[in-house]
């Protein structure tokens, strides 16, 4: 019966996350689904990082701990050693919800059509306190050219064959990789979102991405739009207008919230 399972690969790209890595790290070795191949590509973090990584290393399908590009260049390089039928990655400030692999997959297994499913995930504090929920939605290729994501990267888990189809991310992206393979997946197959599934935790904390480089995510949307023949007379553009305008606003609401928490 195992053997018949979908092998499942995950990725953690990581650098310096010492005070998360672990509980990312257990979130997906203790899932209840059988068949995980898991990656971890350090990127020769001095915090501690590596002992984490060791202390885990014989549950491991493989991990380095080296000099890389980036982010984007780390989950390329977990994903060239993927042999998974389905894939994700998972940041090294994130967590699993438990069961949230095994629904993935009954639910992908049910559904040949659909190219990826995302559920749902709490924004949780640097204390793993939930704090909010992501604002999840269905989207398509028409609404995520116009800016409409809604998508949470940690609760998105997708087909191998499509990544051959149409991978790796772009090496040239800081922060809308995720964003730019949402676009090209949705382009060749049906992204499906389902409400009510819980199945990941969406870290924020004053060192995150999402909360320090923040403003560097619109403009490389906007890159994708050009790129794939999209006018300046369009609703993504006036979408990162509006945005830019009141980011101070969202910053401070943002910082402010975590300082609450």
């Amino acid at each position: 019966m195992t053997v018949e399972l979908p092998l499942v690969t995950v990725v953690t790209p990581s650098y310096n996350q010492a005070s998360f890595l672990e509980a990312t790290i257990r979130s997906v070795l203790e899932q209840d689904y059988p068949r995980i191949e898991y990656f971890i590509m350090d990127g020769g973090s001095t915090d501690g990082s590596l002992d984490i990584i060791k202390k885990y290393a014989p549950r491991l399908a493989g991990w380095v701990s080296e000099k890389d590009k980036g982010q984007t260049d780390a989950i390329n390089k977990g994903f060239a050693r993927a042999t998974g039928e389905i894939l994700a990655w998972l940041n090294s400030d994130d967590t699993y919800e438990l069961g949230a692999v095994r629904e993935a997959v009954e639910f992908l297994c049910g559904r040949p059509e659909i190219g990826m499913v995302y559920g749902e995930a709490n924004y949780i504090d640097e204390n793993g306190r939930v704090i909010g929920r992501f604002p999840a939605a269905q989207t398509d290729y028409t609404r995520l050219r116009r800016g409409y994501v809604h998508i949470p990267q940690q609760a998105s888990f997708w087909r191998a064959d499509l990544w051959k189809k149409i991978g790796p991310l772009d090496p040239s992206f800081y922060f809308a990789m995720d964003y730019d393979l949402w676009v090209r997946l949705a382009r060749i197959s049906t992204l499906q979102y389902l409400p009510g599934q819980v199945w990941a935790n969406f870290r924020l904390h004053a060192g995150g991405k999402s909360v320090v480089a923040d403003s560097r995510c619109w403009p490389e949307m906007l890159k994708v739009h050009y790129r794939d023949g999209g006018s300046w007379l369009s609703i993504i553009q006036a979408k990162y207008m509006v945005r830019k305008a009141i980011a101070p606003l969202w910053q401070g609401r943002m910082r402010a919230r975590l300082k609450k928490a």
